[in-house]
Formats: C-alpha cells, structure tokens, sequence
C-alpha cells in the first residue's frame, strides 16, 4: 500500500495554516455526508450526526476515538450561489488544493501510487464537487509529494506538529479541546451557520426544512416522481434499453428490484402468483403401549413427505410486498420484453390500478380473491396492512414499474390503445458509438458501426420502419471483436431471416442460386466480402483506419493539396511552412489548453473526447496513450500521436491520424467540428 509520508503532511498541513477556516472543514463534512448524484441548490438534504462526527473525527482529531452514537439529525439546503459565497468569503488567498487532499486522505492507503490526476477525481468524487467549484476555490499548483509503505501514527503526528490538544484546526493556536464530533462546542459546525450571512451559503437545521419552507423543486420533483412512476422503454434490438434501466438504479439496493421476463406463456399466475403444490414434511406417529407418540429411530423423530398447497408469489406481488414493508424506500419492478406476452392476461384486473392520483398511489383500487387476501394478511406486519386496507390492492407511491419493449416484436401481442396511455414512453435510439468495435471475416477488418449505419440505411429505405434495425448492442463481444462465426451466425443469421425474408432490404448478394447456407461453404469468405463491397464497406487496417487512409504527421506539408489554411491569423507552422493537416490539429489543440490553463489534462481529454470527432483517440493523456499502445498489434502505435505540454505541467497526446478516407472523412470533420465551436477561440480558415 502506499500512503503520504509524515512529512509530505506536515508540509502539507504548513501550507493550510490560516489559509482554511473552519467552517470550511465543516462544510465539507456535509458535502460529503449528502446522498446524491448531483448536489442541487434549495432541496432539503437529510444527515446524521453520526455521519458527519465519525468523518470529522477522522480528519481532525490525532487520537483514536470511538465511533459517534447519535440518532440526530441535521437538514442542510444550500442557497443559489453558495459556491461564489465559499470563493468571496471563507478564503483569505485560494488554499492549495493538493496540500488539502493530502491532508484529508493522510490515513488512506492506495494500492497503487495515485497520480494527480487520480487525487483531484477521487476529491471531487467524494465531495460532490464539481471542476468548476475547484477552480474557483483553489490554488491547483503542484506540490511535492513523498510515499511511504507505512501509514502515519495519529499520536506521532501531533507530537511532530507541537499540538496542545487533540482536535487539529488551522486557525489560532492550530488545536482546541472540544472533539471534532462535538458539533455544537468544536468550531467546524456551528461556525458555518454562526450569523445572518452564513444564509448566503446554507441553512442548518433540527428541523426538515422542506417542512418548514416548501420549495418549487420539491414540488417539480413530486410531479416528475409521478408522471415517471410506468415507463415503457422501447426501441429497435439491442438499443441498450435494459443497460438504461439498469444506469438509473445504480445505488439501488439489489432487494428493492424485481425482475420477470414475458413471453407467450406467462399468465396471471406466473405474474402475480397462485397455489401450487409443494413438498413438505409431516410428523410420523405411532400407538405405544396404547398412547399415541412420536416415532423416532432413537436419534431423531421421523417425518414422511406429503404434497401440500400454499399460496406461491411472484414477481408482482413480491414487489407489492417490499413496497409497503419498506415504505421509505423507492422499490422497482422490472418487466423485460413487455410485449411478448399478453398483457390483458397478465394483468388482469391489475389493470385497474396502473390509474395513479397526484400522490402516486393507485386511484382506483380492486378487491384481492380471497386466496390473495389470505395470503397478504399473513405476510404483512402491521405496518404493511395498509397494502390490504379492506380487503383491496393499491399501488403505493414508492412502487415504480419500469417495462422494455424491442419495437420488431409488436407482431407478437399488440397492446391495446386503453393500457398504453397508463404508461408513460421512452425511445432509446440507436446511437452508433461502438466505433471501435471491428467485424473480423476471417482476417479482414471491417467497422461494426459503419456495417450497422449502412445496413439501417437500407432496412428504413425498404420498409419505412425502424422496427428492425440494429441497435448498438444487437450483438455484445467482450472483446470488442465481433468473430466470424458470431457475425454470421447472429448478426447475417437475423437480417435474413427477419429483415430481408420478404424481399426487403438489398443487403446480400443478389445472385438468383445465393442461399443462406452458402455463407458456410467453403467460398463464404468471398461471398461475405462481395456483400461488403456491395454496402459500399472497405477494409480498416489494425489500427482501425482504413486501408487506404493517409497518417498525416506534424510536418506534412500539404503538397498534395492546393488548399491551405490559417489558424488565428497563423499562415505557416513553427518552420515556416504551409500548415500540414496533422500539425494544424496539434495547433488547435494547443491553442484550446492555453485557452484553458486552468484546466487538467483528463478534463481537456474529456471535452475533446465527447465532440465525438471521427479522428481516433484525437486527444489522450499519458495513461490513455499507454493503454492504447499496450492493447494495440500495430507496430507504429507509438507513433500515432504527438505530445504536447500543458500550463501545468501535465502532457497531453494528440493523434496524427487525421487525413481523409473514403468512408472515414477524419480532417473535414475535424474543420466542420471546430467551426461549430466557437467559444474555443479555434479560427481556421481557408487562404
């Protein structure tokens, strides 16, 4: 493991010195005690003491101590613009931003030695920030940092820093008596709400400020609670509706979801559940002596098998069940391939309750059989009764129904006109953004995002529907390879059995003796490549270009063109040469991260990177480049890009493979992106 060395915190901690209040410890012990994926001003956050003491403790106090038992509570909402309260009011000068987090993580192991970059994520991460927040704050120079293969004593720690007490602040005599977890004695909580400015940041309370002060956002947030509680997602195969579904409820826990899978069988009994027969046990008995006892073989009491009936739940109800057990707690019912089973069966008079009211709960409720009644008497505590008040079946506001439905499919069960407009309806469209992933037929390389492309081009053209495209995940390769045989067999397999059956879409060979079988014949390497000439596909070489794409280095010249371009007013590069396509990239690069000083390298990576620009690895870090070269077979890997050095002293890689293809046009895409982005201060322009 690697940890900070005592003396890279010492220094660290010198550095801090009447640089950080208190009240700013306290407000990141806040920031990171919330929940949430993004933190939001006037929404009400819930926090236990205990979370925000035990992390204080952590931090702050050089002595071992025993974790905070509290049950109280604080509510916490942040104000618009508490951000620019932080920057204008709690810093003197703008703290050095890497001394802070080697001072909070100074008891954390790393496996592996983490760079700057690893740091400022796991800060931001943990903390809820954002890069804007960082740079507004802090001082983002670089200081020297030292490892160690031993973690640092608390106690050692305080005697090298001279401290009186044991709870370490940054202000006066640098200690104070009072334990960090003591938030109303140790400065860094009650600090923060000391005062009518304080206001401008936060507002702190015992009591649930949404309670107190009702905000639009709680009240936007319960609408969209509502109108999103039935959500069909639905889209051509392979789209990644599932992987949707399953991105929204990360953090969710795993017995808060429910999952089943429709299909032509599936009835109201496999939905909601039924009696059926079960194996159990019955005690053996016997007369002894004239009294009936139980029989045992001197070790144990004997029991025989016999079938019984019970009441055997699924999916529904089991979901239904957890929803009122757990009424504080959102629960999922998850229904794959909607639409391949029939739904008037399934649901029967379920139907009824998909009705929700301004609240969520079902508007209209429906009497349970009395099997069902029976069954949930039994199973819900008292406070789950009200899941079978009277005898009847309600949806309660924290049951979300999430359904997919793979629009080829609509043949199997059309859903009627009355169930649809209970559900509300997402389409996930196909995105085309595997472009790395490659069709391997046998040793030529073909882009699975240009086969799909040209494919759904044909099948739209022919049929008028997207119903029967392919999706991005139509088909998964672990590797990112799609095999020969997985490419016939699934992919060619599906579009001519199911798109191009009836005539539909000119996608294979047109030969009037061409059957599916010959692609298994000893010609179908032939076969298959005439079909790609055929979508107009060429081969791409190991590096992912195509074969006949030229790799535009730094010096290219541009002699093969009679076009030549300007940058910012720059006519010629360094050597006072017309600007060559890959060093007018590099140069555009450049321009952006001296535009952007402030800024890290992975942030640079990552706004360059989300352009989508068709020129391959357009802009990487230092680890990038390593991984790419690493998992490449091309012998120029290495070559494929040029460094180039940021403000900060970090490296950024930019490729050379910019030139123009006949399927990949990488530079005019370059130029066209870069016009549509003029906030960059990136001016290219024609001579």
């Amino acid at each position: 493991m690697y940890y900070f060395s005592k003396q890279t915190i010492v220094n660290s901690i010198e550095m801090l010195k009447n640089n950080i209040p208190s009240k700013f410890i306290g407000l990141l012990s806040i920031l990171r005690s919330i929940k949430t994926d993004g933190l939001r001003t006037n929404e009400t956050y819930k926090i236990k003491d205990s979370f925000i003491g035990d992390w204080l403790n952590d931090i702050m106090m050089l002595e071992d101590v025993a974790p905070v038992e509290s049950e109280s509570t604080l509510y916490v909402r942040f104000a618009n613009g508490w951000s620019e309260y932080v920057s204008d009011t709690m810093f003197s000068a703008n703290p050095k931003l890497y001394a802070l987090i080697v001072f909070i993580y100074k008891f954390e192991g790393f496996v592996e030695k983490p760079t700057n970059e690893n740091l400022l994520k796991l800060f931001i991460e943990d903390f809820h920030l954002s890069l804007e927040n960082v740079n507004d704050w802090f001082d983002k120079s670089v200081i020297q940092i030292d490892y160690s293969d031993n973690k640092v004593d608390r106690t050692s720690l305080k005697n090298e820093l001279h401290l009186t007490y044991s709870t370490l602040t940054f202000e006066g005599g640098y200690s104070v008596k009072a334990k960090a977890s003591e938030l109303s004695r140790a400065p860094f909580i009650q600090t923060l709400y000391a005062g009518m400015d304080s206001m401008k940041c936060l507002l702190v309370s015992r009591t649930d400020l949404e309670y107190l002060y009702p905000s639009k956002m709680e009240c936007s947030k319960q609408l969209d609670d509502f109108v999103s509680r039935q959500i069909i997602y639905y889209g051509a195969p392979g789209t990644g509706k599932s992987h949707r579904i399953k991105k929204q409820l990360e953090g969710v826990s795993k017995e808060n979801i429910f999952r089943t899978t429709f299909h032509p069988d599936s009835d109201y009994s496999t939905f909601v559940g039924a009696y059926k027969p079960t194996k159990a046990k019955k005690p053996l008995y016997g007369l002894n002596g004239g009294l009936t006892v139980r029989l045992n073989d001197g070790k144990d009491d004997l029991d025989e098998d016999i079938i019984t009936y019970k009441f055997i739940p699924q999916a529904f109800i089991n979901a239904y069940m957890q929803a009122y057990r757990k009424p504080n707690e959102n629960v999922y019912l998850i229904i794959e391939e909607i639409n391949r089973g029939n739904c008037a069966q399934i649901f029967g008079d379920l139907f009824q309750l998909l009705d929700r009211d301004e609240n969520g709960k079902s508007e209209y409720t429906i009497k349970a059989d009395a099997d069902l009644k029976a069954f949930l008497e039994d199973e819900l505590s008292e406070e789950g009764k009200e899941g079978i008040k009277d005898g009847e079946l309600c949806l309660p506001s924290n049951l979300y129904i999430y359904a997919t439905m793979n629009t080829s499919d609509q043949s199997l069960f059309p859903i009627d006109s009355a169930f649809k407009r209970r559900w509300d309806w997402e389409y996930e469209p196909i995105k085309y953004k595997n472009t790395d992933w490659v069709i391997d037929v046998d040793g030529l390389k073909y882009r699975w995002s240009d086969f799909q492309k040209e494919v759904n081009a044909r099948i739209l053209k022919d049929t008028g529907s997207e119903d029967k495209m392919l999706g991005d995940y139509f088909v998964n390769p672990p590797t990112r390879i799609i095999s020969y045989n997985l490419f016939r067999n699934k992919i060619l397999f599906y579009l001519w059995n199911d798109v191009c059956k009836d005539g539909d879409a000119d996608i294979f060979p047109t030969d009037e003796d061409f059957s599916f079988s010959k692609l298994y014949d000893e010609d179908s390497k032939r076969l298959i490549v005439s079909m790609m000439d055929k979508l107009g596909l060429k081969p791409i070489d190991e590096n992912g270009t195509e074969d006949n794409e030229d790799d535009m280095s730094e010096d290219d010249d541009n002699s093969t063109s009679s076009v030549r371009y300007s940058i910012n007013g720059e006519e010629t590069d360094e050597k006072g040469k017309a600007w060559g396509k890959g060093a007018l990239v590099k140069r555009a690069v450049e321009i952006y991260c001296n535009n952007h000083a402030q800024d890290t390298a992975a942030h640079i990576r990552d706004v360059w990177m989300s352009e989508n620009f068709i020129i391959p690895h357009i802009v990487e870090t230092d680890e990038d480049r390593e991984q790419r070269i690493h998992n490449s077979s091309d012998p120029n890997a290495e070559g494929r890009s040029k460094e180039i050095k940021l403000p900060n002293g970090e490296s950024l890689h930019v490729s050379t493979q910019v030139g123009d293809g006949k399927q990949r046009k990488s530079f005019s895409d370059f130029l066209s992106k870069i016009k549509s982005r003029p906030e960059w201060g990136i001016d290219i322009q024609e001579l």
